[in-house]
């Protein structure tokens, strides 16, 4: 899903661009307002691990491959905007160390990866966190559907670019992408319920979309403005 240079033309690469650059920003100003200290060595520690867990592929259908993307697993740990955070220096240190996604589709790649795999999806985790029991399988149920789901939308933006860009016919990339990915999110869900369960079990409190202490919604408040 790292979009490199010369795929998506250079008016879609500006406004996915702004879009990111206008959210990191918000993420910025309110993480220095907010994020206390045993938040800022977390933030730091899951940056670490969606690199390191990113690097690693798995095999899918038809001979392709695909890798852990952890939107939704940052979001759930550090909150929405701070997930932002995170896969915009995961993105940056791929793209310019590793040239894993083009410099001019940075902005997309931040846009498709963190604002809509992790900003966006969390909010639908949040709508099936309300539906679901109150419970650690309720809370592991959202999880994992909302891990499918951000892989799923995140790889519809970068087919929908691509189709705008002329790169490929839209039609052909949103079936291409959606059926490719549609695998890829399982393994999503399964890498995000086993580290959100293992957390869950043993540090609950760093978890700040866990609602099942007293204190974790004015934590997440807190840590999101």
């Amino acid at each position: 899903m790292h979009i490199p240079d010369g795929f998506v033309s250079g008016s879609v690469n500006a406004a996915s661009g702004a879009a990111a650059l206008g959210v990191c920003a918000l993420a910025l100003a309110r993480a220095k307002r907010t994020l206390g200290e045993k938040q800022v060595p977390l933030l730091g520690v899951t940056s670490a691990f969606v690199f390191a867990a990113q690097m690693v592929n798995f095999p899918v259908a038809g001979g392709t491959s695909g890798h852990f993307l952890g939107a939704l697993l940052a979001a759930l740990l550090l909150g929405p905007l701070n997930a932002c955070l995170v896969i915009t220096v995961v993105l940056v240190i791929q793209c310019l160390g590793f040239a894993d996604g083009g410099v001019t589709a940075l902005g997309s790649n931040i846009f498709n990866m963190g604002i809509v795999g992790g900003l966006a999806s969390y909010y639908v985790f949040r709508l099936l966190q309300a539906a679901l029991p109150k419970t650690r399988v309720g809370f592991l149920a959202a999880a994992a559907m909302s891990a499918w789901l951000s892989v799923v939308l995140a790889a519809l933006c970068c087919a929908v670019e691509l189709g705008l860009s002329g790169t490929l016919p839209l039609k052909a990339a949103i079936f291409g992408m959606a059926g490719v990915h549609a695998l890829i999110g399982i393994g999503e869900a399964l890498i995000t319920v086993t580290v959100a369960s293992t957390v869950l079990a043993v540090r609950p409190d760093l978890i700040v979309a866990w609602q099942g202490e007293p204190d974790a919604a004015l934590r997440g408040a807190a840590l999101n403005g």
